[in-house]
């Protein structure tokens, strides 16, 4: 077998994985025609299935004869173990934990756990929501930024591309200087990540995040200022007026500290 299914969080291996679902693929049977079928030694096949069978994932139907657990059985187990385990690990946190001295800021590492941050960060917002992102980021995270509004959260974002509303002026300035894509989200005045992507490899992208005051008030601030960028270049460089949905949203930008 050389297979990977990447679900080492759930706490089986990738053998053992592989074992239930060739199982689930042909059941009942014993453990040498499971061996041929799965690709699996015949010298693991047997250590892995008493593990499945600790676990109350497999079981034997007749001596030697292995059938698994219904999958949607599987899958509910495992979720109730997981928060359980999760359950009490925060009852043990709350036991010792005091108030920090230290804000730290943290690196997430790779495009889709930026993305999946930026959705939690999103999901959980209650009031407000500064956003400076590029088409891409926009793509991965327009549903969760509609379902925000619907919730009654204020949504402000600068696009980092030419965008029917507001965008940064100079987006392919910023793209070709710093040589990639930059991304900043604040939520509610408490937390703010922020970094950039690079097309080239995505998944060694490290975006920072945290909750340090000045690192969120900075990152706030930041955003503000692109807003009153753009209307500066559309009413003195484009000599162009704000439309009404602009004023509003200067107004609310002015009088947003």
């Amino acid at each position: 077998m050389d297979k990977s299914y990447n679900l080492t969080h759930i706490g089986l291996s990738d053998y053992a994985i592989h074992t239930y679902l060739s199982l689930v693929r042909h059941h009942p049977t014993n453990g040498s025609q499971l061996s041929k079928r799965s690709g699996i030694p015949r010298a693991r096949i047997y250590d892995i299935l008493r593990t499945l069978k600790a676990k109350g994932f497999v079981t034997e139907a007749s001596k030697g004869i292995f059938v698994p657990l219904p999958a949607d059985e599987l899958i509910k187990q495992l979720r109730r173990n997981y928060e359980t385990d999760l359950e009490r690990l925060e009852a043990l946190v709350k036991e010792v934990q005091t108030p920090a001295e230290h804000d730290f800021i943290w690196t997430v590492s790779g495009y889709q756990q930026a993305m999946d941050k930026a959705r939690e960060m999103i999901d959980n917002a209650r009031s407000e929501i500064y956003i400076r992102l590029f088409s891409q980021e926009s793509e991965a995270l327009v549903q969760a930024l509609k379902k925000a509004e619907k919730k009654g959260v204020q949504v402000k974002c600068i696009f980092m591309e030419p965008f029917p509303k507001t965008f940064h002026p100079q987006h392919e300035l910023v793209k070709r200087n710093l040589g990639g894509r930059s991304f900043d989200l604040v939520v509610d005045k408490q937390e703010f990540m922020g970094g950039m992507f690079t097309a080239e490899n995505l998944e060694a992208s490290r975006i920072n995040w945290g909750r340090n005051r000045w690192f969120v008030t900075a990152g706030r601030d930041s955003l503000r200022h692109d807003f009153f960028h753009y209307f500066l270049y559309k009413t003195h460089t484009l000599h162009q007026p704000l439309d009404e949905e602009e004023k509003r949203l200067y107004e609310i930008i002015q009088n947003d500290m």
